[in-house]
């Protein structure tokens, strides 16, 4: 069959302009007579969703860490610069584009495709290259009432609106730049489903946390919110949006919604091509080759339908498919950066094949797209394993090589991490937040409670996803065993991964629950074992305050408390009686089953909280197996038991503990308490944290709430799921493996941590200027003394840094531990953690 074209590129977007353009290079290197691609876009002008993009709007070249490779030009700039650059670049190029050509249909195979177009003509073309995108197919809110006028999924132009309430739903970059820009002249709330925006550009995540936290803006945020219906009032303002937060039911009056819940792929056209997608999910996306090509020779697919809307990337991608279309090899801009992240590697192998290899292993990791994946694979490390001996410091010495040679490299590239077999990757009782995935060899786990075990993992399996999901410290020991080759992922990757994509996050969830009921009921079972009873356990949220079960009701489940904390009361002459607080990772109603079937306490939410409920058949299945530790269940259940009782007849002890649960203590994993029995009022707690940090102290002891002598100061809680920690653009915020939570020096005082901290115990601070030695103030008088100098005033060095985060780090690293302990002449400040509360709620009743 005679084709019109060698190359059609269906849609003017940024993916398909680009590829038009190297086309057009390529005709002109070849000197062709006449076009051989066309480039066919259904409206009347180039870049239709750039084109729709809010009036002024600042686009950004991201992602950062990746060069441009694309005959037109793009910078970060305006809307309308880009436009307009990109509007002269393929006049320069003279691209052969017909406008107003919508497309149909497609058919035929490759060598002879045809394209039906709405006018009734057709184009013919060897190959096809789809770059539609996405945005003809905005997802609704899916709740009564969205089908009002108001109701709106597109942003054209935030001037058009002035001095009203307005609603921004969604979490990505288009729900924030509407945000921003309606803040300028309304009042906006922006509803983010998730804890955190982490799905945003570095910029954009910036940018809303510091409207976020700017007093004098317009802008207000809501977390763990969704909407559950929008009602008309017939009042000026005209809208009641019904909302689902952590703390119950609100009610928000507003003018008008604007959804930004992203959209979904064309999936009716793009099959009607014989095109497949690897799943029923709606965001699934097509499944593509190294070369972008589909599963049908000769469709390409670039752009936002091929899995990744940043606009850098989809020009790199039209570049690079037409380069392939024309049996021409190119490597993918982002190669040379996953070439130095590998280079450690015991084998040499293609670095695509290296790609392939590691997805094709992991089986979460095989419904996400390969751009999606490589993207993974650049902001995780890689780590390799070698024997202690030669070939352990030859891969050493060849990292250090690679790492001299790009050391000059914008953005820090990543190279492989070396270490030895037989190495600890992490240890029990340490704190982190990585995730881990096992893509060669073997590593170990070991716990050592109950009872010793050793579990050899296998190539695709994961591990570390308890302290990313409940942040609780490391449950077991990991050890790197032969040839084992690792993905350590930060926190962040995986949380926006988890919430873009169902398998992954679905996949970390039931890991989650086998590893939960290994530890508690089968510490020898493998996950294969347990994974039919997995699939029949159910993970349940509560808010901060709701109830799980009351007193004196049937009980016929158990629950493994797997993030936040629960409290037990019982009711004892018109007087609610705390008896026990249960920290995430501890049992909770597990005597319904072990003997008596009704609840002897009522347990709720100390803060928000998740739990794995295990049903009677369940449980019964778990502890028939011969490795259950059932001696140990009985033992511990008897202890709950006792110790419920003895926490009863003594109503000052649970008065004392909704005290500390109040005060927040129940998400603590180290807190300060001061004994006021024993506080004399000498400052000398402050005066050493001062002295210890730089000048400025992180404690304020006279502030804070006291109970039965009992005072909780402000100071940091280092919580087991740390607030501050959500939405940090650098991610300064670490967890130390000890468990203290510190702000490292990349903060960029954006103040998001000091908003979203409920206890207040973070401060925005300018460096403090240098004190004469302490010598000198004893000598002499010269200085403010010790301790943090009042209302000093900050150098011009330091104002020109500007203001950063200042919080407790438990003096992390300091010798002999946290200062405000050591300094305390009296032993009234103490550092305790929950296993202490009740201890300390006993000795307030016995004094």
């Amino acid at each position: 069959m005679l084709c019109d074209f060698h190359l059609a590129i269906i849609g003017a977007g940024p993916a398909g302009l680009s590829a038009a353009a190297r086309a057009a290079r390529i005709d002109a290197e070849r000197q062709a007579p006449a076009p051989t691609y066309v480039l066919l876009e259904g409206s009347p002008r180039l870049a239709k969703t750039i084109q729709r993009y809010q009036k002024g709007k600042h686009v950004m070249a991201e992602p950062g860490f990746l060069e441009l490779r694309s005959d037109l030009r793009f910078g970060a700039g305006s809307r309308e610069a880009i436009l307009e650059s990109w509007k002269q670049d393929a006049q320069r190029l003279t691209i052969n584009t017909r406008f107003n050509a919508e497309v149909r249909k497609v058919s035929g195979e490759q060598g002879g495709f045809v394209i039906q177009l709405a006018d009734g003509t057709s184009v013919r073309a060897a190959k096809v290259v789809l770059a539609i995108g996405l945005e003809g197919n905005p997802r609704k809110l899916g709740v009564p009432g969205e089908q009002f006028d108001e109701i709106q999924y597109q942003l054209d132009d935030p001037r058009e609106f002035r001095n009203e309430t307005i609603v921004v739903v969604g979490a990505g970059d288009a729900a924030i730049e509407n945000a921003l820009a309606l803040a300028e002249q309304n009042d906006v709330w922006i509803i983010n489903r998730g804890k955190e925006f982490s799905r945003a550009k570095d910029a954009n995540l910036a940018a809303i946390l510091a409207a976020i936290s700017d007093p004098s803006r317009r802008l207000n945020c809501a977390y763990e919110t969704r909407p559950r219906s929008i009602a008309r009032t017939g009042k000026d303002v005209p809208l009641a949006m019904t909302l689902d937060t952590p703390t119950g039911e609100r009610t928000l009056p507003c003018h008008r919604v604007i959804a930004r819940l992203g959209s979904d792929p064309p999936r009716g056209f793009v099959e009607s091509t014989g095109v497949q997608f690897p799943g029923p999910q709606r965001d699934a996306i097509p499944a593509l080759s190294r070369r972008y090509e589909s599963n049908v020779p000769g469709i390409y697919i670039v752009g936002s339908l091929a899995g990744y809307p940043l606009i850098k990337q989809a020009m790199n991608q039209g570049y690079d498919v037409a380069e392939y279309a024309y049996g021409r090899e190119i490597q993918p801009a982002d190669h040379p950066l996953l070439q130095w992240q590998l280079c450690g590697l015991p084998f040499e192998r293609a670095t695509e094949d290296v790609l392939e290899r590691f997805k094709a292993i992991v089986p979460m990791f095989q419904e996400l797209n390969s751009l999606a994946f490589r993207e993974l694979i650049i902001e995780s490390e890689v780590i390799a394993a070698y024997p202690d001996g030669p070939e352990y410091e030859e891969a050493r010495r060849k990292v250090a090589a690679v790492r001299q040679e790009i050391a000059s490299k914008p953005g820090r590239p990543r190279v492989t991490r070396v270490i030895r077999e037989g190495d600890v990757i992490y240890d029990t009782g340490e704190f982190g937040t990585s995730f881990f995935t096992l893509a060669y060899g073997e590593v170990t786990l070991q716990t050592d409670v109950p009872t010793p075990v050793s579990t050899q993992l296998q190539l695709g399996e994961f591990f570390g996803e308890m302290s990313l999901l409940s942040g609780r410290p490391r449950a077991e020991r990991a050890v790197a065993g032969p040839g084992c080759i690792l993905m350590e992922t930060p926190r962040r990757t995986m949380i926006k991964l988890m919430n873009s994509n169902e398998s992954v996050r679905k996949g970390i969830d039931w890991i989650f629950v086998v590893r939960e009921l290994q530890r508690h009921f089968a510490p020898r079972a493998t996950a294969r074992e347990l994974r039919e009873i997995a699939s029949r356990v159910t993970v349940r949220s509560c808010k901060a305050g709701e109830l799980l079960f009351s007193e004196g009701e049937a009980g016929s489940s158990l629950f493994i408390v797997r993030s936040g904390s629960l409290t037990l009361s019982r009711r004892r002459q018109e007087r609610d009686l705390l008896v026990a607080q249960i920290p995430a990772g501890q049992l909770v109603g597990e005597m319904s089953l072990m003997g008596d079937s009704q609840r002897r306490e009522t347990a709720r939410a100390t803060v928000a909280s998740d739990l794995i409920e295990v049903g009677r058949a369940e449980f019964l299945q778990l502890i028939r197996r011969p490795d259950a530790p059932v001696e140990l269940l009985q033992r511990a259940a008897s202890e709950h038991v006792a110790e419920n009782a003895r926490m009863e007849v003594r109503p000052e002890a649970s008065s004392v503990m909704n005290f500390l649960m109040a005060q927040g203590l129940g998400e603590a994993t180290n807190a300060l308490v001061i004994d006021e029995s024993l506080c004399v009022g000498c400052d000398n707690c402050e005066k050493a944290c001062a002295e210890t940090h730089g000048g400025i102290s992180r404690l304020d002891r006279k502030a804070g709430a006291s109970f039965a002598q009992v005072h909780v100061p402000i100071s940091c809680r280092h919580c087991e799921q740390p607030h501050c920690m959500k939405d940090c653009p650098p991610n300064a915020i670490k967890r130390s493996a000890n468990g203290e939570v510190f702000i490292d020096d990349t903060c960029i005082g954006c103040g998001n941590c000091q908003v979203n901290c409920p206890y207040g115990v973070i401060r925005m601070t300018y460096e403090a200027p240098p004190k004469p030695s302490l010598w000198r103030w004893l000598l002499f008088g010269a200085g403010p003394g010790v301790g943090e100098e009042r209302d000093y005033h900050p150098t011009e060095a330091a104002k020109a840094k500007g203001k950063k985060a200042t919080k407790c780090d438990a003096c992390s690293g300091v010798r002999n531990g946290p200062a405000c302990v050591k300094a305390c002449p009296t032993g009234a400040a103490l550092r305790i953690g929950p296993a202490q509360f009740l201890d300390l709620a006993d000795q307030r009743q016995q004094r």
